[in-house]
């Protein structure tokens, strides 16, 4: 059973904040969401299991983390029940008019992992081939879809739900809302750089050449913007932008500043452990703050 796993034959759940926003692997998260998603175990179960774990064996910002990421699950639930068949609504929950573009061929590069942007094509090739992205995975190709594409959320939503193993309706609607920033997210102009995600948390560029086999002879972290790779070092690596590897569908001004950037020694910037007792009180990545904020309203 995957939690026996997870928890108890292998203590990962105790390093879970240092190493949820992996990429290769299975054991980087907790891979509980097809389970859930098919109701072959409960939340509840998973709670009772976390609170038996930190008496039994330690108690951590990890395990803390577990029990958030319930929480954020059962938050999209609420928003749900609240506001009913508006989480698919184009407007979504501001009723916010925003001119989205339905370009099939944009859409047909995003989907098929052909936009030119390394970081999104891995992402989305892992998703047609498994029916699985990790969290950091679908954070960026949702933003990149709606933020840089400027195409309507509810296609990528609609992708999701024809291809996740763990589709969920009310988290897959409720986060793409997030993504778009016509959910209750008060940040609503939120963008990912994927340059700068690709080089955080794919530094060595290994997740990408694991999907992207073509452009495998790259070196580093360079692999990220092929664009900006000399002739002469693409001939080497036998890359023909535009013929053996599209060129990017679009170039965003904001991602020039992370060109022939070093990347960190890290996959992913540091999360040092700490004590139960540094619990953080607000989430602000996720603008939890406002979600659970007594004197907000939601509508």
């Amino acid at each position: 059973m995957r939690l026996q796993h997870y928890f108890w034959d292998t203590n990962l759940v105790a390093s879970y904040k240092e190493t949820r926003n992996g990429l290769i692997g299975i054991d980087y998260s907790t891979k509980f969401a097809p389970w859930l998603a098919l109701g072959c175990i409960s939340p509840r179960y998973i709670y009772e299991q976390i609170r038996k774990y930190e008496k039994e064996r330690t108690a951590n910002q990890s395990t803390y983390w577990v029990i958030f990421e319930l929480l954020w699950r059962d938050y999209f639930r609420f928003v749900a029940l609240k506001y009913g068949t508006r989480i698919f609504l184009q407007k979504g929950l501001q009723d916010k008019e925003v001119p989205w573009k339905k370009d099939p061929k944009l859409f047909d590069a995003w989907k098929e992992g052909r936009t030119g942007v390394p970081f999104v094509d891995a992402n989305m090739r892992e998703l047609a081939a498994t029916g699985f992205m990790s969290n950091r995975g679908r954070q960026n190709v949702a933003s990149f879809l709606t933020k840089d594409l400027g195409l309507d959320w509810r296609m990528g939503a609609e992708w999701f739900e024809y291809l996740l193993v763990d589709y969920d309706v009310c988290s897959n609607y409720g986060n793409w809302l997030y993504s778009a920033g016509i959910g209750n997210d008060p940040r609503e102009n939120r963008k990912f750089n994927m340059i700068k995600q690709g080089l955080d948390y794919d530094s060595n560029g290994d997740y990408v050449r694991l999907w992207v086999p073509e452009i495998q002879c790259v070196k580093g972290g360079e692999i990220h913007t092929l664009w900006a790779l000399s002739n002469a070092a693409l001939s080497q690596a036998g890359i023909a932008l535009g013929e053996t590897y599209p060129l990017p569908v679009i170039l965003a001004q904001e991602w020039s500043r992370y060109i022939n950037q070093k990347p960190s020694k890290r996959d992913h910037p540091p999360r040092g452990r700490k004590d139960p007792s540094d619990t953080p009180r607000q989430h602000k990545d996720r603008g939890v703050d406002f979600y659970f904020s007594r004197n907000k309203d939601l509508s």
